[in-house]
């Protein structure tokens, strides 16, 4: 039987839709907001889907916490004439093969490895993206419909939906300005939870699990500013530089935190030769941390990566640290982009 309960609102969820898509972004410490402008722009800003000039395709694939959970996303993109385009993508969230270990002691008192089942939890987020040029030259718009599912083996599941929506400026000297809104609904998720796997639950450790988890979340929402310009030197040499500042509506460790909102910046670059080979770097993430002796120190999260493109292929690498600098742990992050034009 399934149980839902009308408790108290959760906030701060679905935090696997934050952690980003496309090596080449994740490079630039996700520095990307104003400049992004292919497929991956159904995630970062879907204003930027107006630059597709034909179908593309896009996959990434990462793992986390010593290849315990995997992190992977596909996203579609094309556009539908000169003025306007359409996308669609899927994230997947997951750690499989948990072990349970919940019936582990028979009801005589017996250990029966037996007993032991396996689970797995997954988080889904499937997003639709629409894009278009506005009358004024040089801006544009876009928004996100997102569809969100997270399951946790046979206990609980839930739904979740929401918007996002985003616009790109870039003015005659080639300065781009984006703005991107997240969940500006409130992106509500409704749990199920099964009352018989619950009750198994609360039984096998005396005093836990002795109540009903909330039900109801909400993600609150975030906006995301960022301008960006590139250079080209000698024909062959280009460097792009970017900067996002990243607004939560909570207070938190952020390097600039208010109980009205918080700030953190992020910084990137990429230095290109010939649109062929690519060279990125960024630092973000700056946070006030706690120490044990109770004085803060300022931390940050640096990234690096390269990239390759060859005509319509592009595969790109970022190399990201999501700890602090001197007790690290690193991710490899790959990543493909194919557009359609190759086989035209």
């Amino acid at each position: 039987m399934l149980f839902v309960s009308g408790q108290s609102t959760r906030k701060y969820s679905n935090e696997f839709m934050n952690i980003g898509v496309d090596a080449a972004a994740l490079g630039m410490s996700n520095a990307v907001v104003s400049q992004t402008s292919d497929v991956n722009s159904g995630y970062w800003n879907p204003a930027g889907l107006v630059h597709l000039e034909d179908n593309q395709i896009a996959l990434m694939h990462s793992s986390y916490f010593a290849n315990i959970a995997n992190y992977n996303y596909i996203g579609y993109g094309m556009p539908l004439d000169d003025r306007s385009a359409v996308g669609i993508s899927l994230i997947r969230f997951g750690v499989d093969d948990i072990l349970d270990t919940t019936q582990l002691i028979d009801d005589e008192g017996n250990i029966n490895y037996d007993r032991i089942n396996t689970f797995s939890t997954a988080d889904y987020g499937l997003t639709f993206s629409y894009a278009r040029k506005l009358p004024l030259d040089g801006l544009n718009f876009g928004v996100n419909a997102k569809v969100i599912r997270r399951i946790i083996g046979d206990f609980a599941s839930s739904w979740g939906f929401g918007l996002d929506a985003g616009i790109q400026f870039e003015n005659q000297s080639g300065w781009k300005f984006g703005l991107m809104a997240r969940d500006i609904t409130t992106t509500y998720n409704a749990w199920s939870i099964n009352e018989e796997k619950f009750e198994q639950i609360s039984g096998a450790v005396d005093g836990q699990n002795q109540e009903l988890p909330e039900t109801t979340e909400i993600t609150i929402p975030k906006l995301q500013l960022g301008f960006s310009k590139k250079w080209i030197f000698h024909y062959d040499y280009s460097l792009e530089t970017a900067a996002n500042l990243n607004v939560r509506f909570e207070e938190n460790n952020d390097i600039i935190s208010t109980s009205f909102a918080s700030i953190s910046p992020a910084i990137g670059f990429e230095f290109g030769y010939t649109d062929l080979v690519f060279l990125r770097g960024g630092v973000g993430n700056f946070q006030n941390e706690l120490q044990i002796d109770n004085s803060e120190d300022l931390t940050f999260q640096p990234n690096f990566g390269v990239g390759f493109k060859y005509k319509g292929i592009q595969i790109d690498y970022a190399f990201t640290d999501i700890g602090d600098q001197s007790a690290a742990l690193y991710s490899n992050v790959f990543s493909l982009k194919i557009d359609f034009s190759i086989f035209r």
